[in-house]
């Protein structure tokens, strides 16, 4: 005779605000891209060339293109991990590249959700631990971006 232990006491209850695995959501910005870039020179550059040169990229209507934004797109969605926290991690790996580009892109999001420069910052500090001395001037110029954004 076989018998089954359906106790199952020792497993934590789920909290009700934890979100199923897969289940995904655009994030909540408590700013617009334009609130940003009135508020920094920096920020309204990179965000002013980025839509020139995503425009040129639309153009061609590549497929392949279009499924690696839509990937990027549904990666930083709301899910198991909040999107604040991808945007920071964004950041640090962002850094560690040494691309400025993604450093602006992330560094403006992070802002648009809510992030304290203290959190920028710490992220910051990871990318400087993990990609070394290399990471400096970057470091500069985002730290010019959240001067520009948080004063």
């Amino acid at each position: 005779m076989t018998t089954t232990n359906n106790d199952h006491s020792h497993v934590a209850e789920r909290p009700a605000t934890e979100r199923v695995a897969g289940e995904r959501k655009e994030p909540t910005y408590l700013f617009t891209e334009k609130y940003v870039a009135d508020k920094s020179e920096t920020a309204r550059r990179f965000l002013d060339t980025r839509d020139r040169l995503n425009a040129n990229v639309g153009k061609a209507n590549n497929f392949l293109v279009k499924r690696f934004y839509n990937i990027d797109h549904n990666t930083y969605l709301e899910g198991a991990l909040p999107t604040k926290t991808k945007e920071l991690m964004g950041l640090v790996a962002s850094a560690c590249l040494r691309c400025d580009d993604c450093i602006f892109y992330h560094a403006i999001q992070a802002y648009r959700l809510g992030v304290t420069r203290a959190e920028q910052e710490e992220s910051l500090n990871v990318a400087l631990v993990v990609g070394g001395s290399i990471v400096i001037p970057h470091l500069r110029r985002a730290y010019e971006l959240l001067e520009e954004m948080y004063g």
